[in-house]
């Protein structure tokens, strides 16, 4: 239960900071920090199993059937990103109590800063690829929030979109890449998947698998190409690039392929993509880093930089390289924040951050400068900080390594990037803290109150403490690595001296290049900015404006707003699809007899196709339509009473009659008469598309109709009256056997009638807008007063009739659906006899009250079945005694049954009233006007097609 509470606690605790906003900032402060703090106590409780060579696991199914399961562990090196996220977080959680402005909402940022902290800590204990696939994208979406905090700056919109384009789009890919790596290993459990990577390594779809994987992690990571995004992400509070840039975010695509490399590592495209791109992004970034003016921009690409160096070593697939990694990302994320928060400092104090505008700071803000020339020197590698350890041990698996038959290659250009990391390091020092005093702010700067200087310094700690003392980090290093190799490492010896190395050369002339090229900056950014570089941003934001405008030109020719052509295109669609399984299959005539037809039965087939002709000639008289599609109605109700399905007659009738009346209704809205058509080509084409699509439905139903087979039915049938207590199979099988699509169809009518009401609203008020003269004038004749008594005397009788098929639905035709359907009959005759106006003066029942209610009332019937141990929506039935009636019979369907009468009833009452309202002459001329637009605009756009 422990790696679930430490995964789910922050998520929970999201809500947390918004409610005591108004508490103030504090309080904020406080709800952020108690759900990371509990969080951090249950993994540290986890601990000693970690390092005794255990993992705390917790498994729950959640989609068996796919798969899906949350399933957390807690090893070593879910342990190890665990505890960089946490102990990070609660200092981020103190230091933006004091940095961000008294202004902002602090409830919302603590708010998203859980949210992401969360979906971090998803990532990194979760044992299920998919599960971690979710917490990944979140990782993508509370990111978003972040970088655009303050969403009224341009910049940090435009840096959260780029985000969230750039890494979304990745974990589509990584998506797509566990999808086949768990197919391949036939699990996605990722312990599972790791013990199983003989198999996956033999697969032909391992190079697909890992090209997608390493896409979504190089995304993340922002490697190379992909490694513009992440500066852009400093238009983000100091805190947040401070948490991004240290222990989370970029961090997920490390821990990643850190996670992977059991299955991956040793191979040749993980070597060469890895070590490749790795040292690229090592030194495109730091050479970048180097001639940055905002200090949060050098400390990104530096970020960036280091990212790179970790995914070379990742790459180079041995366990020493493995444990070198590792070790750098601690400390990596010890010096990062720090020189992140410091730089916050820095900007809070002097009022800026760029460093031509920066100087001298020492002489006012002497602590924040001790605090940054250390965590700088870290970063550089300068020996006695734990900088300088991570960085000999890379230097030592780079002096090795042969890339591309190359063997002076990889040494030279990681040392060649460990001269550009000290070489930007001190020039942030040199920039910001010495020369000449400057800086923007209207008073003199001064360090800051503890509650920002206090995180900092709980980060120079370890840093100092690493470095002089380095076996300090080894358990923790040794169990995180041993879990990215997967195999127990020998005991891990972290040491200060390794004696006279090439890796110690390589270090100095690091060290002492980087400081010459600092002193030497100036003169090489002048010559720089004469020559041509690439934009990678300019380079992002031509391809965005590519795809807009190539997804603009798609739409503009396929969206042409004609609905004629939406219908062509999917049956065609269909039609090729069917066409293509038919042509590569064979064919045999089926075996069974047709029936002879009766006479009835013709006489129908006859009704129906002349109604369908006549259709088919007088489309757009819209009222002759309408009739003519009734009649097909009752044509097909007679054919379901020819087949004994009374049910199914009775409901089709009812439906027919509640349809015509309301399509009545509707066309007050539209004109009488549909548009000739423009081309006869076009009617040509419509008549070779339906008629192929009537052909190929024709010959589906004859094959069907004419091969054996087993239906379902009999199941049905067999299993109706034991198991669920009816005789009626129709209504058993819509609210027991298949009860769940039911549900899910009044869901479907109850947004079908409120969707009428948000369509027609706007007609409605246009309607009003017109005054009421218009509709004096062209008031409706008054109602027949033979009708109207007419009516009010057999609703009682109606509503009795259909009282009585709603209790006898479940073994005699009749039910739920069939009820309300009749009932709404019986309120559509008072509006036809007495008109709207009267009707609606007596309506006793809300309509929007009756579909939520039906709706609850199915899903609770529903739910009762929980209570009794079993699934939802699982009947039960059995018999009770009463006087003089005996025996009666009951089941728990009958509430289900009531729950989709009310909304039957409740959807039609509501589209009734809705179409009643609308006053038909204003309403028609409403349309006619807008028909005219579109005639008058349908020249133009056919002049624009001629001409382009």
């Amino acid at each position: 239960m422990l790696p679930a509470l430490i995964a789910l606690t922050p998520l929970a605790g999201t809500l947390l900071p918004p409610a005591l906003q108004r508490h103030g900032r504090s309080a904020c402060a406080l709800a952020a920090a108690a759900p990371t703090a509990l969080a951090l106590c249950a993994l540290l409780v986890c601990l000693p199993a970690v390092f005794a060579g255990q993992a705390v696991e917790f498994r729950a199914a959640w989609i068996p059937q796919l798969g899906l399961s949350l399933s957390f562990v807690v090893d070593g090196l879910s342990a190890f990103f665990a505890l960089l996220i946490l102990g990070t977080g609660l200092l981020v959680t103190l230091y933006a109590r004091y940095y961000m402005p008294a202004a902002d909402a602090m409830g919302r940022f603590y708010g998203y800063l859980l949210l992401f902290q969360g979906s971090m800590l998803g990532i990194v204990l979760s044992d299920n690829v998919l599960a971690l696939v979710v917490f990944w994208e979140l990782t993508s979406l509370s990111s978003f929030l972040l970088i655009g905090y303050w969403h009224t700056r341009p910049g940090s919109r435009q840096g959260a979109r780029m985000a969230l384009v750039v890494t979304g789009g990745g974990g589509l890919a990584l998506l797509a890449g566990l999808l086949v790596l768990g197919g391949i290993a036939g699990s996605y459990e990722l312990s599972e998947i790791i013990e199983r990577r003989d198999a996956v390594r033999s697969s032909p779809l391992f190079s697909v698998a890992l090209a997608l994987v390493l896409l979504g992690a190089f995304t993340k990571s922002a490697q190379f190409p992909f490694h513009f995004w992440l500066p852009h992400a400093m238009a983000a509070p100091t805190p947040v690039s401070a948490y991004l840039h240290s222990a989370t975010m970029v961090k997920a695509g490390i821990f990643l392929l850190a996670r992977l490399w059991p299955v991956f590592a040793g191979s040749g495209p993980w070597f060469v993509l890895l070590g490749g791109v790795g040292l690229a992004t090592m030194l495109i970034a730091a050479w970048i880093a180097l001639f940055r003016n905002d200090l949060k921009l050098l400390l990104a690409y530096s970020t960036v930089s280091h990212l790179g160096m970790i995914v070379m070593l990742l790459g180079f697939g041995t366990p020493a390289a493995a444990v070198a990694a590792v070790f750098h990302i601690l400390n990596h994320a010890l010096f990062k924040a720090s020189l992140f928060m410091n730089a916050g400092i820095v900007d809070h104090e002097a009022g800026a951050r760029d460093m031509t505008r920066l100087g001298g700071l020492a002489r006012v803000m002497p602590v924040s400068a001790a605090m940054a020339a250390i965590a700088a020197a870290a970063m550089a590698g300068v020996p006695l900080l734990n900088g300088f350890l991570s960085k000999e041990m890379m230097l030592e698996q780079a002096s090795g390594t042969v890339y591309a038959g190359v063997a002076w290659l990889v040494p030279v250009l990681a040392t060649l990037g460990a001269l550009l990391s000290t070489a930007y390091s001190v020039r942030l020092l040199r920039s910001v803290y010495f020369g000449e005093t400057r800086y923007a702010a209207a008073q003199v700067p001064h360090d800051p109150p503890p509650g920002m200087s206090l995180p900092v310094a709980v980060l120079i700690v370890p840093i100092v403490l690493i470095g002089v003392f380095p076996a300090l980090a080894a358990p923790l290093v040794e169990r995180a690595a041993s879990a990215v190799v997967g195999a127990s490492l020998a005991p891990l010896e972290l040491v200060l001296w390794h004696g006279l190395t090439p890796a110690l050369g390589m270090s100095l002339a690091a060290l002492l290049g980087g400081l010459a090229l600092a002193l030497s900056v100036s003169r090489t950014s002048r010559l720089l900015a004469r020559l041509p570089r690439p934009d990678a941003k300019l380079l992002y934001e031509r391809g965005v404006d590519a795809g807009v405008a190539a997804a603009r030109w798609c739409i503009e020719r396929s969206h042409s707003g004609e609905l004629a052509r939406y219908v062509a295109c999917i049956v065609v669609a269909i039609l090729a699809v069917a066409a293509t399984g038919f042509l590569g299959g064979t064919h045999e005539t089926g075996s069974r007899p047709a029936l002879p037809a009766s006479g009835g039965a013709l006489v129908g087939w006859v009704v129906l196709a002349a109604a369908c002709i006549a259709a088919l000639l007088g489309h757009r008289d819209r009222l002759l339509l309408l009739i003519l599609t009734g009649a097909v109605g009752l044509v097909v109700a007679l054919t379901f009473a020819l087949f004994s399905a009374p049910d199914l007659a009775l409901t089709q009738i009812s439906v027919e009659v509640v349809a015509v009346v309301l399509l009545l209704l509707a066309l007050n809205l539209m004109p009488k008469t549909t548009p000739r058509e423009t081309s006869t080509l076009k009617r040509c084409f419509d008549g070779v598309v339906a008629g192929a699509a009537g052909l190929a439905a024709a010959g589906g139903a004859l094959a069907v109709l004419t091969r054996g087979f087993d239906p379902i039915s009999a199941y049905h049938l067999a299993e109706a009256k034991p198991a669920a207590a009816g005789s009626n199979v129709v209504n058993v099988i819509l609210v027991d056997f298949r009860a769940f699509d039911t549900f899910g169809e009044i869901i479907v009518l109850g947004i079908a009638g409120i969707a009428i009401v948000a369509l027609l609203d706007p007609a409605l008020r246009e309607a009003a807008a017109r005054g009421a003269s218009a509709q004096v004038a062209n008031s409706p004749a008054p109602p027949s007063p033979l009708l109207a008594v007419g009516t009010r005397l057999l609703l009682p009788l109606v509503l009795t009739a259909a009282l009585y098929l709603l209790l006898r639905g479940h073994n005699l035709p009749g039910g739920g659906f069939i009820a309300g359907v009749v009932v709404a009959i019986a309120f559509l005759m008072q509006y036809v006899a007495s008109g709207h106006d009267w009707a609606a003066r007596r309506a006793r029942l809300d309509a929007h009250s009756l579909i939520g209610g039906g709706i609850l009332l199915a899903g609770l019937a529903g739910m009762g079945s929980w209570l009794a141990g079993s699934a939802f929506l699982t009947s039960a039935h059995g018999h009770f005694s009463l006087p003089l009636l005996g025996q009666v019979e009951w089941s728990s369907v009958l509430l289900f049954d009531l729950g989709v009468f009310a909304t039957v009833v409740g959807t039609v009452l509501l589209a009734l009233a809705t179409l009643a309202r609308v006053k038909g002459p204003v309403i028609e001329t409403v349309a006619q006007e807008q028909v005219g637009k579109v005639a008058r605009a349908e020249p133009q756009r056919v002049r624009r097609r001629g001409s382009a």
